[in-house]
């Protein structure tokens, strides 16, 4: 089963993550930056992965057409690259609460480099936790 969802962005800046869901529901995603520009984001999260802890980036438009496949145990998020911005998901399962996780969008552990300072952000993603 394929979920389908919309992120609508306002504002160049918007920064959304750093999300992802633990089993049984841990989500494998498909996004495609339909209107705009995103800098996107996936971070390993897989303890027995060789790339453990490191983040790679990817700068998906409208224009070019580019998707970012994210398997399960990879955490991810964006920064909109400009105002009006809208990004496409595919997901392999449905949003469930209580396996939805996040990390911060600016932990040290990880060191992301954001492109637009500072971001703006929702209540929920400021409020995700440090790395362990």
């Amino acid at each position: 089963m394929v979920q389908c969802n919309l992120s609508f962005n306002l504002l160049k800046g918007t920064l959304r993550g750093m999300h992802y869901q633990t089993g049984p529901r841990e989500e494998t995603k498909l996004i495609r930056c339909t209107r705009g520009a995103i800098y996107d984001v996936v971070l390993d999260l897989r303890p027995q992965s060789p790339t453990f802890l490191l983040w790679e980036a990817a700068s998906l438009t409208a224009e070019n057409c580019r998707m970012m496949y994210v398997p399960g145990g990879i955490a991810h998020g964006f920064q909109t690259l400009a105002d009006d911005t809208e990004v496409f998901y595919q997901m392999s399962e449905f949003y469930a609460e209580n396996c939805a996780r996040g990390v911060r969008w600016d932990d040290p552990a990880f060191a992301i480099e954001w492109p637009v300072k500072p971001p703006i952000l929702s209540e929920r993603d400021r409020s995700h936790p440090l790395w362990p």
